[in-house]
């Protein structure tokens, strides 16, 4: 494909970066020579919203074993937020940091409370709205001074939040609702708190889920990928084009810009024509 040099590069940008996020979803995938449709995978890899390079890489992959995230970040070894899927762990044992997503661990307690009104859900919901607004207040701030109001006032909440899980947790019943939701946290708390030492990352794994929304929606309407092939050519696509809206360009302009000035780039030039480097012609 034309374009895949260009996407190959996006990823080499992605991969410089020490915090990347990930995400993934489901894609139907017609089998060859069936018409029946097979469960595949799209995995979003995201530069952080902190980061000054905005991209975000697309990988199509038959199914959402580990090994293809392994294959992606390779020997990469940096912070890896996303959520609790047991196909990151290798990745883990290999040294990349896992950062835990705050809004995974918020969402057991929110959908408890919603369905339950349960009132001790709304207490953890309320330590973690102190934590969201402090997020709120430093997002613009630079690493090194988001890191230090981090410390100063995010530590305490975090601190009395989790001496009040380890407190419930002694006297709630194994296997409940609320017992499941305060284990989630707990078990993952060391990765759910090292976004406060470190001011480049963030709070949790939204942006990512935002990244790969595109695909829940875009779904709806085209079904299933026709082939691997065609998975793997749709998400290179994709790749570009989502990377282009988080630059703030017309994605059609840039294709049609990138498309026409491809064939006579120099390959030592690629990276001029990437989204957050990309200039009209």
């Amino acid at each position: 494909m034309q374009l895949q040099p260009l996407v190959d590069a996006l990823r080499e940008v992605v991969l410089e970066q020490p915090v990347v996020h990930v995400d993934e979803t489901p894609v139907q995938m017609l089998m060859p020579g069936t018409k029946k449709t097979h469960r595949s995978y799209v995995w979003a890899y995201a530069t952080s919203p902190f980061c000054e390079t905005s991209a975000v890489v697309y990988d199509f992959s038959l199914s959402r074993a580990g090994e293809h995230a392994r294959n992606f970040l390779q020997d990469w070894k940096g912070k890896l937020v996303c959520d609790d899927f047991g196909g990151y762990k290798a990745s883990f044992e290999l040294g990349v940091t896992e950062i835990g997503c705050m809004a995974h661990a918020r969402r057991k307690f929110f959908e408890l409370h919603a369905t339950q009104k349960s009132t001790l859900a709304e207490q953890a919901l309320r330590y973690m709205q102190v934590l969201y607004e402090i997020e709120g207040e430093i997002k613009e701030l630079e690493p090194d001074i988001r890191r230090r109001i981090r410390q100063e006032k995010a530590v305490p909440v975090m601190d009395a939040l989790h001496a009040w899980m380890v407190a419930q947790r002694d006297i709630v019943h194994n296997g409940s609702a609320i017992g499941k939701a305060l284990d989630y946290s707990l078990k993952r708390w060391t990765a759910l708190s090292r976004y406060l030492d470190d001011g480049a990352v963030p709070i949790d794994n939204k942006w990512c889920e935002n990244q790969i929304r595109p695909w829940a929606l875009g779904r709806k309407n085209w079904l299933f990928a026709g082939s691997l092939r065609s998975g793997k050519r749709a998400a290179a696509i994709m790749s570009l084009i989502q990377s282009a809206r988080n630059n703030g360009h017309d994605p059609y302009a840039y294709l049609k810009d990138v498309l026409t000035r491809m064939p006579t780039q120099r390959a030592s030039e690629i990276a001029e024509l990437l989204p957050h480097r990309w200039r009209p012609a």
